[in-house]
């Protein structure tokens, strides 16, 4: 038989709903806390092989890119949460391995320019020093730069 619930709320900063329960057979309340099992979508990578999402593969590219940078833990911790909501957001099951790697070069490109230029000669295979002075120049015609 279904318990009943009397009362619901959100905790733990609306991850957690809480709630008050009655069992209908013999009539003993009790809480149960119950939390969504959220899942991030599989990768599909360029040679067509899929993989599960590796949070510590993504953090561990991106202190790359930040290493000796002046961007703290709490911004990059912030910049994969936001990642990690996008793709969620997406209802996908499976995102092109390509997705990740433009969204990195978003959150990269907010908290250090250098970063992201280091990040973005890796991730798009720059092959000369025109290219990177071609990234450069396109970041620095982007509206708000001096």
């Amino acid at each position: 038989m279904t318990p009943k619930s009397s009362t619901s709320r959100l905790v733990a900063e609306g991850e957690q709903v809480r709630r008050r329960r009655e069992c209908l057979a013999c009539g003993e309340r009790f809480t149960t806390f119950e939390t969504a099992e959220l899942v991030l979508p599989r990768l599909i990578k360029q040679d067509g092989s899929r993989q599960p999402f590796d949070e510590e593969k993504l953090r561990a590219g991106m202190q790359r890119a930040l290493e000796k940078r002046p961007v703290s833990v709490e911004r990059l911790e912030a910049a994969l949460v936001h990642i990690k909501h996008k793709l969620r957001a997406t209802g996908e099951r499976e995102v092109k391995s390509l997705v990740v790697g433009e969204l990195v070069m978003t959150e990269l490109q907010k908290l250090d320019e250098v970063a992201y230029i280091r990040f973005a000669s890796v991730y798009r295979r720059f092959q000369d020093l025109n290219e990177f002075r071609e990234e450069i120049d396109r970041l620095a015609r982007e509206p708000g730069k001096e």
